[in-house]
């Protein structure tokens, strides 16, 4: 998948998006990414698994709304007040683990940070591993790679910076489904109490399933703190992965997204909804 061809999927989102209650057609979409009808869906259907007229049948506010009123019970019965801490993610599991006060005080001395910038059906990616786990992930936008690895040496001044595309290739497979790893996926981030707690809600959120800011704050006890649950959102340090996008607005509408704004959040629910075979919110 080329970067291009992300654009391309992405103009296409965009439009669709817009003029969703229009219904535009196939001809037109096409002709507003510059591709002919039959190209253009060979294009999207190879990328996202679905046809454009199937996408744009589910870009709708009474789809997103339906899918809101599963979300709750599902996830009571996976006990997501419990956050256990680990969750299906595809075909393999993430287990998210936080830093401790003692090794935030110490700022990363005696770590080695591994990072490399990968293609992704979504745009370039910035991956950063450690040994104990994925530190940060973040799709390319206007902040760019230098951006990410300064980043990195704000968070983690004392640590040991190294761009190595091996190790983190298999991190970028895996997000995808490409692989199976033989031991859960491994994440280690630092945040407050409550900002792991949202994280590790986030990670209950089975794919092809949506949440409220609202909803997912009564999961965790606090059905008044909705908007300190959006603020652990937005402070997420591994996109995709801590499934942040899974969670829109009570309308039904989505939020804003970190890493690309709602062009690139309905892209990545447009491919989960085909990954899962479900559908998709708008």
């Amino acid at each position: 998948m080329s970067i291009s061809d992300y654009d391309r999927i992405a103009a296409a989102i965009e439009f669709i998006a817009e003029r969703a209650r229009r219904q535009p057609s196939l001809e037109e979409i096409a002709q507003h990414v510059h591709l002919s009808p039959y190209h253009f869906h060979r294009l999207f259907s190879r990328w996202a698994g679905i046809t454009p007229k199937r996408f744009l049948q589910v870009l709708t506010l009474e789809h997103a709304k339906g899918l809101l009123s599963q979300s709750r019970p599902l996830l009571e019965v996976s006990d997501a007040v419990g956050l256990s801490g680990s969750s299906r993610l595809h075909d393999h599991f993430v287990q998210l683990e936080a830093v401790t006060p003692g090794e935030y005080k110490r700022r990363g001395e005696g770590l080695m940070i591994e990072y490399a910038i990968h293609p992704t059906p979504f745009g370039e990616a910035f991956v950063a591993v450690t040994q104990r786990g994925v530190c940060n992930l973040a799709f390319l936008g206007v902040e760019g790679r230098n951006e990410h690895i300064d980043g990195l040496r704000q968070h983690w001044p004392q640590a040991e910076l190294h761009e190595n595309p091996s190790s983190t290739f298999a991190i970028v497979e895996a997000m995808l489904g490409r692989s199976q790893p033989d031991t859960p996926l491994s994440l280690y981030v630092c945040g407050t109490n409550f900002q792991t707690h949202v994280w590790r809600a986030l990670l209950n959120i089975p794919m092809g399933s949506v949440m409220s800011y609202s909803q997912l704050a009564a999961t965790l006890g606090r059905p008044r703190a909705a908007r300190s649950v959006a603020s652990a959102i937005a402070a997420n340090p591994v996109a995709f992965l801590i499934p942040c996008h899974r969670v829109i607005r009570e309308s039904g509408k989505l939020a804003d997204y970190h890493w690309g704004g709602k062009t690139r959040k309905h892209a990545i629910l447009a491919w989960e909804a085909a990954m899962r075979g479900t559908e998709h919110p708008g």
